[in-house]
């Protein structure tokens, strides 16, 4: 990582997902129990809205800022909380061996996404869920549109971001099964764009 991306992005992002999307996380955390795979855990602001039925959190972040920023909020969870790597495209995790993984406005920066969602399917016990809110395509083709030709320089700016990518369609590409698909804006469409929901790993 260059110091733009590794000193610039995650303080960058800390502040632009931050107050406005508090009510997002409290949504996407609902449901949370047992040992939890967080992959872009950022600054930790999602900690805040864990259920109390969550007993861990695996922390998988590539942004060694991100974790320096989080450092309050992990001492001040009340549940443990483990670094487990810097790559959610390559988990050093045994198969089956969480119950959940939290992805929030990650799917978007992660090179290769349907390899990261293959790990995250591996590594969930059967029946155990992606809670995921993000942001991405819009079904508006003049938007789309948009999307693709800005987000060559936009994920110059933040890190790798993508403005285009298709949420729903790449989690269910996975082997994934959607138990709820909301969508959401947040500012201009063609970057808040939001897709919520929760999808299952097959029994």
């Amino acid at each position: 990582m260059g110091i733009y991306t590794e000193q610039v992005v995650p303080r960058i992002i800390d502040v632009a997902l931050g107050r406005v999307v508090e009510p997002a996380r409290a949504r996407v955390t609902a449901g949370l129990s047992g040992t939890v795979l967080e992959i872009g855990f950022g600054s930790g602001r999602n900690l805040s809205h864990l259920p109390a039925q969550v007993s861990r959190v695996l922390v998988v972040e590539p942004a060694a800022t991100g974790l320096r920023l989080a450092r309050r909020r992990i001492a001040a969870a009340t549940v443990p909380v483990d670094v487990v790597g810097r790559d959610g495209q390559r988990l050093a995790l045994a198969d089956a061996s969480v119950d959940h993984v939290l992805v929030t406005w990650t799917l978007c920066t992660i090179p290769d996404v349907d390899q990261a969602l293959r790990e995250a399917l591996r590594v969930l016990r059967p029946g155990g869920t992606l809670h995921f809110t993000e942001h991405g395509r819009s079904p508006r083709e003049r938007v789309a549109r948009r999307q693709d030709q800005l987000t060559p320089a936009w994920g110059r700016l933040f890190g790798g971001c993508h403005l285009n990518r298709p949420i729903d369609e790449l989690v269910t590409k996975a082997g994934l099964a959607l138990r709820s698909l909301d969508h959401y804006r947040v500012g201009p469409e063609f970057i808040g764009y939001g897709y919520e929901g929760v999808a299952a790993k097959p029994e």
